[in-house]
């Protein structure tokens, strides 16, 4: 048995090859989970391993008590972990990861944390904390100033619950040391990620204090930026048979597909590392290709959890095996999401989208459905609304984008029944308005959640797609309404 380390020269596994005592900590890094380890922190090792980039090394911050097991985790392997990439044929390839040089835990130490964002040599702060995790209105995409996390953290800045009271008192700090301030990097599945927290730092600074508000609008870049790579959550059967196979213990190793892609736009006043040169694309407006991604990708991920999870199914690529499902797909990308996108400059659309289709159904992922359906309520309120409203403005069919609404009332529905294993129930902090509005007498309650719908339950056409769509789905079942719909 090999522990992990800077090498496994038993096993075969390429490890960091770089002197990781010379390296220096340039980026901070909020929400460090599997999707950050198998993408930013992948791309700056595979820089290190170029011998460039080791003043650009991660510093992972949890916010969260959950964050406490990866603190423990990271704490006893030196912060290092294995990537191990699925291949469709099922092989695998791990490898060592080293980039991430040090994790701290805001809760035992939120100074430690406030001093690494004071430091001169981080440039960069990046996050990772989930659609949700804006503080943002799902509906309306306005800042919440009334969640109770945001007021917590105005009055306790010395121990925050959110990764946007550090960034906002890390900033103040900063300008009060006269530090030019560090560049803010979302790389969360967001519409215009950079924007959206742009909105929610300056909201937040300005509960805080107006002119540190004033001073970030003016002062701060807010790159956006487009992520992908399909990572799902670690299991005990990774660390199981990275242990038999390769040798290495590892506590969180991060399952990963072989595809991967991060386009980025190119603003960073304090500089950033030479990302350009293992395959990151630097770009002036990464906006079209990341509603591409948002509209095709994401919106396609809710529809396998709400049509799969009440046929049976359970994981991702078996659920790609229903040819109906399949097709539904197919339809929906081309039909109703391909159309709101616009001007894709260098994109093969059709390509890209046969692309996505074997993504899913690659059988060495072994994704969730459960994972897909998490946090569902800010997901359909960021991936399919939009294209909906989109269709509605220009008088295009919103037939399979109401299905995929309805297939998720009626999942909602099944749970309020007792219908599904409680291992497969999300998490979602909307659980009980969703359950109740799914249960209602009224199958339009669902599109009355104003936090998720605002306005959209008043539109007609949609509303009576909906219910169409609803009662087709309780009345005959996922696959008999699939058949009707897509006219098999």
């Amino acid at each position: 048995m090999t522990a992990l380390t800077t090498t496994a020269p038993d096993a075969g596994v390429p490890s960091p090859t770089y002197d990781r005592t010379t390296a220096t900590v340039g980026i901070v890094h909020f929400g460090f989970g599997n999707f950050h380890r198998s993408h930013q922190a992948m791309y700056l090792d595979r820089l290190m391993e170029r011998g460039e980039g080791l003043d650009w090394g991660i510093c992972g911050v949890g916010v969260l008590p959950q964050d406490a097991a990866m603190r423990d985790a990271m704490r006893a392997q030196d912060c290092l972990f294995t990537l191990v990439v699925r291949h469709p044929d099922g092989s695998l390839e791990p490898r060592v990861v080293g980039s991430v040089l040090e994790y701290l835990y805001g809760p035992e130490d939120a100074e430690a944390v406030y001093a690494r964002l004071c430091d001169p040599a981080v440039r960069i702060v990046s996050l990772t904390v989930t659609e949700g995790g804006y503080l943002k209105n799902a509906a309306t995409g306005a800042f919440d100033a009334t969640d109770d996390a945001v007021v917590h953290d105005v009055d306790h800045l010395e121990n925050p619950r959110t990764a946007f009271a550090y960034v906002v008192e890390g900033l103040r700090r900063r300008r009060a040391a006269g530090l030019e301030p560090f560049t803010v990097l979302s790389c969360d599945n967001l519409q215009g990620n950079g924007e959206v927290c742009r909105q929610t730092v300056t909201g937040f600074a300005r509960l805080v204090d107006p002119a540190l508000a004033d001073w970030i609008e003016a002062s701060v870049a807010f790159p956006n930026c487009m992520v992908d790579r399909i990572t799902p959550a670690t299991t005990d059967a990774d660390r199981e048979s990275l242990l038999a196979d390769f040798g290495i213990e590892d506590r969180w190793p991060v399952p990963a597909e072989p595809f991967t892609q991060w386009i980025v736009e190119d603003e960073f006043p304090l500089g950033r590392p030479a990302l350009e040169e293992v395959d990151v694309q630097f770009v002036d407006d990464v906006k079209p290709y990341e509603l591409m991604k948002l509209r095709l990708l994401n919106a396609s991920h809710q529809a396998l959890a709400y049509l799969g999870a009440p046929v049976g199914y359970t994981l991702v690529d078996e659920t790609m095996r229903d040819e109906r499902i399949r097709s539904y797909l197919e339809r929906y990308m081309a039909d109703e999401a391909a159309p709101t996108l616009g001007e894709l400059p260098g994109i093969d659309l059709p390509g890209y989208m046969a692309t996505l289709l074997e993504r899913f159904a690659n059988p060495g992922i072994r994704d969730t459905l459960v994972r897909l359906a998490t946090d569902g309520a800010n997901r359909m309120a960021t991936f399919t609304l939009p294209a909906v409203r989109a269709n509605l403005e220009a008088g295009r069919p919103v037939t399979l984008g109401a299905l995929m609404v309805a297939a998720w009332a009626e999942y909602w529905a099944l749970i309020a029944r007792g219908g599904l294993p409680e291992s497969e129930i999300p998490p979602e902090v909307h659980a009980r308005a969703l359950r109740d509005a799914a249960s209602d007498d009224d199958p339009a309650a669902f599109l009355r959640i104003e936090a998720v719908f605002g306005d959209l339950a008043d539109d007609e056409r949609f509303r009576d797609e909906f219910l169409r769509m609803r009662s087709a789905l309780a009345a005959e079942g996922v696959p008999a309404t699939l058949d009707e719909v897509l006219g098999g």
